[in-house]
């Protein structure tokens, strides 16, 4: 029965506490003319996703694309130009602006915070920002502001302007460049980034920028040769075909009315399709633009070659009669030997002991090898475009001190077929998610435990389940693709299917569908479950080139293909043997752990991109689309939310420590002070010796003295009546101290003040209350004026009593 009724008790509490959050999620929403106005959203009550999601719908409408959300910027995107958003006028705004902080959420904040962190060497002094988000959330052009922002404001000085003009000139005009070779259009976006790149923008002790490098990482180069359906290949490729001149086509070999394999959807029309900036950019960096082409349209000739079977066995695959003068065109745009280049691709060389055996391609080989020549040239060429640019704009070690990193990186992907590269690009993200939280929600978590506050934890999603299963020891997937991988082995798709299994399954983070034909496994990444195909997957990890076509490459009368191909460094299929293989995934693993390394070496500013509809369309927000994203960011915003309001009362306390601190130290000091400066002259020099008070100034010992007119020097008085004092002379100025219990009982005996705060009139009360003094009265009548002190400190004190006579009171005296 006690078992039942803690159960009825617990349901009717957690029936109270829905009821409760729905009336206040109602409550929240009922305003929604004042939605638009949350800048933050951590400053929305309830967190939920529906009420951050009508929080975002409501600014999107009103066209304000950016809100806060605690430590992280969340950037929707447009679909539309908004010039006006970036000009140079809004740039300068931010940048001069005392606090940024204090304007609209903007992409110029996140720039200018790490900007600043330069300028004041806040540690870590280098910083680093990360822009992430899913394919067509506005990454690259989220990229392309920071780094014109960044142009701009290192180059506003005038020292060195040459330089930095130059600098600056080079490191815009790497952008159209690596986007026309990196970048293609995509199921999910048209401009999409395949591949991942980390910029240092490099700055002297001036924070001037004085040069600049890239890193790329991991370019799908997998793209020349195949393209899914609705997608299309690299925009440099396009470019050429709907940019070139007559002239141009005739060197290239294109003619227009040609259709090529390898360019499909090319009646589409993309902003992207302008090979006018291209070329433009490619010569101020000193680019022949003219020889790099030349190779390119030897590639889409060659994807345009087809093989057919041999009519013998023993005998090479035929050319069809179309792909034979197709064949030559390649040949002679990349400027290698026609018979060579032909017997590259449908005859491959095989070792037996000592002696070299030909054998054959079969019809499948041959296409093989045909896209590996082109995927092998591209990502070549790639490179050097890379080390070229990074040649043109790295400034040397001595001259730089400082960075500002940015990170631009695809997004998390999951398409209907997802292999290799799909894997690889989770895998980044899933790294780059475990260091948003740990820099910003578990390290807070943790450090409540360690100053042993009472804190309920936030349960937020942990992936390292899922990186243990990717890249974990001593059993992982890709820990077991590099072993099969290295048995120098036939792949076997089914059979490494049950190897994972058998291995992997006790990894939560693994799954498989019994039902499904094609081998394959489900990863429940953090941001949603992505099947991937085995077929295939063990290959693009060999990355495997048929030495015939390294020694082919090597014979071209070009001088830069020869050059990329003429070191040998790459190692060729037939080189390899038996010895270690360096597998994508292994290269790929490696760089990204460097990347991780500086990532958590420098203070990190993130930036989220949300794409708020599949279809591109401007100004249209489909919450269905992006509830995901926003389900699991909403633990986060309360962990967040949570750790400001700590943050602010830790500064209150700290500013209260501090006041404190200081008033107590202020109040001793000036009642030293006072006590000084109303103390005797005499005793204030007996005990100037021995007292720990600072010295005083001379005229301090004059201090609580009265100075007679007719008396050259100044005669110490201590507590007289006024009555007394006045008889003295005709005129004379009094000095006395309303501090000190007989000085005060002198005072009142010859005032009746109404002692209170502000002005007040004093008179004398000799007339009503009799003789105020043993003395003589004087002769005349006795105008009395109160002013402020002329003491320094003795009036400083602050009391709020208003019974207790406060300063020091100067009677000036004057007879009519």
């Amino acid at each position: 029965m006690q078992v039942h009724g803690l159960k009825d008790r617990t349901q009717d509490l957690r029936k109270s506490l829905n009821d409760s959050l729905e009336g206040d999620i109602r409550d929240f929403l009922i305003n929604e003319a004042e939605l638009h106005t949350y800048d933050d959203l951590t400053k929305v009550n309830p967190v939920t996703p529906s009420t951050v999601l009508k929080c975002l719908q409501a600014r999107y409408s009103a066209k304000v694309f950016y809100t806060h959300a605690g430590c992280t910027l969340v950037a929707l995107n447009p679909f539309q130009p908004i010039p006006h958003l970036y000009s140079l006028d809004v740039m300068r705004e931010y940048h001069t602006a005392p606090q940024p902080q204090e304007f609209k959420p903007h992409i110029f904040i996140v720039a200018e915070e790490a900007y600043r962190n330069v300028q004041g060497q806040v540690e870590p002094i280098n910083q680093s920002l990360v822009v992430s988000g899913e394919s067509g959330a506005g990454k690259t052009w989220t990229s392309r502001c920071l780094m014109k922002y960044y142009a701009t404001v290192a180059a506003s000085s005038q020292k060195c302007q040459d330089t930095v003009e130059k600098i600056e000139r080079r490191v815009l005009d790497s952008n159209p460049v690596m986007e026309a070779f990196g970048n293609a259009c995509t199921l999910r976006n048209s401009n999409s980034s395949r591949f991942g790149k980390y910029i240092q923008l490099q700055l002297n002790g001036s924070q001037l920028l004085v040069g600049a490098s890239v890193q790329t990482y991991l370019l799908e180069k997998t793209r020349v040769a195949f393209q899914a359906p609705t997608e299309r290949n690299f925009h440099i490729f396009y470019q050429m075909m709907k940019g070139a001149t007559e002239k141009q086509r005739l060197e290239w070999m294109l003619p227009s009315e040609q259709d090529f394999a390898w360019l499909p959807h090319a009646e589409k029309t993309l902003e992207e399709d302008c090979l006018r900036e291209t070329v433009e950019a490619m010569i101020n960096l000193g680019i022949d633009e003219r020889k790099r082409t030349q190779i390119l349209a030897g590639l889409l000739q060659l994807g345009n070659v087809y093989f057919s079977p041999a009519s013998e066995e023993a005998q090479p695959c035929d050319l069809d009669g179309h792909s034979k003068g197709l064949m030559c065109f390649s040949a002679d745009l990349l400027q290698v030997p026609l018979d060579e280049l032909q017997s590259c691709l449908t005859v491959r060389t095989l070792l037996a002991g000592k002696q070299s055996v030909l054998k054959p391609c079969s019809q499948s080989e041959c296409g093989v090898r045909r896209d590996c020549l082109a995927k092998v040239i591209y990502a070549q060429l790639f490179d050097w475009l890379v080390t070229f640019i990074n040649n043109s704009m790295c400034a040397d070690s001595s001259m730089w001190c400082n960075f500002i990193g940015l990170l631009d990186v695809y997004g998390f992907e999951c398409f209907l077929l997802n292999n290799l590269e799909q894997l690889c690009i989770n895998y980044a993200n899933e790294k780059l998610q475990q260091h948003f939280v740990a820099h910003y929600l578990k390290a807070q978590q943790e450090e409540y435990v360690t100053e042993g506050l009472q804190w309920s934890f936030i349960r937020y999603q942990d992936n390292q389940g899922c990186l243990d299963l990717i890249e974990g020891s001593p059993s992982s997937i890709f820990s077991l693709l590099n072993e099969e991988c290295r048995l120098n082995r036939a792949s076997d798709a089914k059979q490494f299917r049950v190897r994972l299994q058998k291995e992997l399954s006790d990894n939560a983070s693994i799954s498989w569908d019994k039902l499904s034909k094609e081998p394959h496994f489900t990863v429940a990444h953090y941001a949603g479950n992505v099947s991937y195909q085995v077929e295939g997957m063990m290959e693009k990890n060999k990355d495997p080139v048929p030495p015939e076509i390294i020694s082919v490459l090597q014979k071209s009368q070009d001088s830069l293909l020869h050059s990329l191909f003429a070191d040998g460094d790459r190692e060729s299929e037939g080189s390899r043997g038996h010895s270690k293989v360096v597998t994508v995934v292994s290269k790929f693993k490696n760089s990204l752990e460097s990347l991780m390394k500086i990532l958590h070496s420098t203070t990190p500013h993130y930036t989220r991109c949300i794409k708020p509809n599949p279809d591109c369309r401007p100004l249209t927000f489909k919450k269905e689309e992006i509830y995901s994203v926003f389900n699991s960011m909403c633990v986060f915003f309360t962990g967040v939310r949570s750790w400001l309001v700590r943050r602010e009362i830790k500064r209150w306390h700290k500013a209260a420590s501090i006041i404190q601190t200081t008033w107590r130290r202020w109040r001793a000091w000036m009642d030293a002070l006072a006590e000084a400066e109303l103390d005797d002259a005499e005793d204030f020099m007996e005990n100037e010796a021995s007292s720990v008070l600072p010295k005083l100034d001379p005229l301090l010992k004059e201090r609580g003295s009265v100075q007679l007119s007719s008396i050259q020097e100044p005669v110490l008085v201590r507590g007289w009546p006024i009555g007394l004092a006045m008889a003295s002379a005709p005129s004379v100025t009094v000095s006395l101290t309303a501090t000190g219990f007989q000085r005060i009982m002198s005072m009142m005996a010859c005032l009746k003040s109404p002692f209170r705060h502000g002005g007040y009139k004093v008179k004398t009360n000799q007339f009503d209350q009799g003789v105020a003094s043993i003395r003589a009265q004087p002769r005349g009548s006795i105008k009395m004026h109160l002013q402020r002190s002329p003491l320094l400190y003795a009036d400083m004190h602050p009391v709020h009593k208003t019974d207790v006579v406060t300063g020091f009171n100067q009677i000036l005296l004057e007879r009519t």
